[in-house]
């Protein structure tokens, strides 16, 4: 931090003042503060709690303490939570907070210009895997595409300039993923990598495509029958599922009766089935994919459905258990990768 005691009560609306926010900022940004540091920082600044939206929510009070912001907040938004009508240099700590934060996010992903045609739109990759040698699997389906690669946390960046779209993308990504690791995952083998794909921007934008890629790895399976190589364009609506907090989720009643469930050796083939039904979308395609008799799956199915209050063939408790199984997924995924924002 700082370290300088300015705050916005010991300043005017004069121009000297507003020079003085911006030269604290400056001082943050010649510093390369992190996210959560520069939120702190405008916090103590403005004297009251400030929340932000970089990668994830944050929200701090005049005296550093982390809050749930209370408010929902979309990307590069950001809020001066004041008590009362809001002081003269509110908007400047604003701007300015925004500003230092998008500097920071640049810094973290810099524009791979290094090999890339400028002229050409990038899609970046955000790969997580329990064994980075698997990322092998990506880069081949990626090809002799200008590909660059760089660790940012826990997960793995990956700059692509190639020509196939979202969907020819993911499925090609997919199918290579289901090749190496078939489901069901025999016990104690690696669940190989989830990939979330951003969409294509400038050269000069990926940090949007990049946390773009971030959202949809959320949607990746941590189940196994679910996808593990995910496009942002292909979300449509259900991005909006995303922002769902991961302990709520997991305290649906529904939910909470499938995790039930399948805590028994018995119980989770019983889910994994209903899982795989949602997806394949008949009783004999699933028998197919799982090895076994379709009255098998139908019986699986009709133990799930009693204990859930569930008929599989309405419609409407279709899409309820297909939703249901979609927010657990993500809710599951989104806590292993440690981003439950």
């Amino acid at each position: 931090m700082t370290g300088q005691p300015l705050r916005l009560d010991e300043l005017g609306a004069d121009p000297a003042s507003v020079l003085k926010v911006v030269a604290y900022f400056d001082d943050l940004d010649d510093r390369r503060c992190g996210a959560a540091d520069l939120v702190r920082a405008a916090a103590r600044l403005a004297g009251c709690p400030v929340a932000a939206r970089a990668d994830d929510p944050l929200c701090f009070d005049a005296a550093g303490a982390a809050l749930n912001p209370g408010v929902d907040l979309d990307e590069g938004d950001v809020r001066v939570l004041r008590d009362g009508p809001a002081a003269p240099l509110d908007a400047v700590v604003r701007d300015r907070l925004r500003r230092s934060l998008r500097l920071c996010r640049a810094r973290r992903f810099p524009a791979p210009a290094l090999g890339f045609d400028e002229s050409l739109p990038v899609r970046v990759l955000a790969v997580s895997t329990d064994a980075p040698a698997t990322l092998s699997v990506v880069l081949d389906v990626l090809g002799g595409d200008r590909v660059r690669t760089t660790t940012i946390g826990t997960t793995i960046a990956v700059a692509y300039q190639g020509s196939r779209d979202a969907r020819t993308l993911s499925d090609a990504l997919e199918d290579a993923i289901s090749a190496a690791f078939p489901t069901p995952l025999p016990a104690g083998a690696g669940r190989g990598p989830w990939i979330g794909i951003g969409s294509p921007t400038d050269i000069f934008s990926t940090p949007t495509s990049w946390h773009q890629a971030r959202r949809a790895l959320r949607f990746a399976s941590s189940t196994g029958y679910g996808r593990r190589a995910i496009a942002f364009e292909r979300l449509s609506v259900l991005e909006l599922l995303a922002d769902l907090p991961v302990d709520a989720v997991l305290s649906n009643p529904d939910v909470a009766r499938i995790d039930e469930l399948a805590a028994t050796p018995a119980g989770a083939v019983e889910v994994a089935t209903a899982e795989a039904f949602c997806k394949y979308g008949s009783l004999r395609r699933t028998a197919e994919e799982l090895y076994v008799h379709h009255s098998t799956v139908a019986s699986r199915l009709a133990h799930v459905a009693e204990r859930m209050g569930w008929d599989f063939d309405d419609p409407m408790d279709r899409f309820i258990a297909t939703l249901v199984f979609l927010v657990r997924r993500i809710a599951l995924s989104s806590a292993e990768l440690g981003d439950t924002g």
